[in-house]
């Protein structure tokens, strides 16, 4: 899909997001592509491509079409190893990625709970790993289908955590900073609701979040937040990143940003 005037991009992750505004609406910032670990803005990245100034949706079959542009450019610029092509997209908010070590991440659960915890990637492993598949959903419209995830139940780590009658929210904090999000605590209980370190079978690569990243399968990209470092217990849910910036806070999946021109 081409757009071609007044269009605000505001693309992020393997599915986090992209909206439009209005020619009075101040314009907000863009987040970085990664190519090959260095990051160049969005409009860098389509003037490598030689697109001008197009605006290109990636994924299901406009991918297709965009993959038979793409390919011989990439393929003469030496990028070719680097753009993906399978469906997903990989935006940042911040320069780089995180990076993961073993020895020294934990996951810190804090808030209006009885126990705080400090878990370590081995803790993490402990608790009863479950597998699922399902499907996942962008924004701006491109789908991933049958993502096996493999993890732990969000509902176990509250279960140790023990929250207060008064916690309604939970807040993920990323360790790709400013990026956080929250979910209620109805929302959090969902079945499929997991905090996954492993993707189609293998360890969750960094640009999808390594260690370990939120999947909520009913909701948008953006509220499945990556490098999860942080669960925060609080009174109430309060703005996320993207919903800071227009973003409906319950993103779910063809019921919300439809004043984007999105969702039905």
């Amino acid at each position: 899909m081409i757009a071609w005037h007044r269009r605000k991009e505001s693309v992020t992750e393997v599915g986090y997001t992209m909206g439009m505004h209005s020619p009075d609406t101040p314009r907000k910032e863009i987040p970085r592509e990664h190519l090959g670990g260095r990051p160049v803005g969005r409009y860098g990245f389509l003037g490598v491509l030689g697109l001008g100034a197009a605006s290109v949706v990636w994924g299901g079959p406009i991918s297709n079409v965009v993959s038979r542009i793409v390919n011989p450019v990439a393929d003469s610029t030496g990028l070719s190893t680097v753009i993906p092509t399978s469906g997903w997209r990989i935006y940042t908010v911040a320069d780089t990625m995180p990076k993961f070590d073993p020895a020294t991440w934990r996951l810190n659960v804090g808030g209006m709970v009885e126990q705080p915890l400090n878990l370590s990637y081995a803790d993490l492993k402990q608790l009863p790993r479950v597998e699922q598949t399902s499907t996942f959903h962008c924004v701006t419209g491109w789908v991933i289908k049958d993502v096996r995830w493999a993890g732990v139940r969000l509902s176990d780590v509250l279960d140790q955590a023990r929250p207060h009658a008064g916690a309604t929210a939970l807040r993920f904090v990323s360790a790709e900073q400013p990026y956080d999000d929250t979910l209620t605590r109805q929302q959090a209980a969902l079945h499929d609701v997991l905090l996954a370190y492993e993707m189609d079978g293998l360890p969750l690569k960094r640009e999808h979040g390594a260690p370990v990243r939120l999947v909520i399968p009913e909701m948008y990209g953006y509220k499945n937040v990556k490098w999860v470092s942080s669960i925060t217990l609080e009174a109430k849910a309060v703005d996320g990143y993207w919903e800071q910036r227009g973003y409906d806070r319950d993103a779910w999946v063809g019921r919300s940003n439809a004043v984007f021109g999105i969702a039905p």
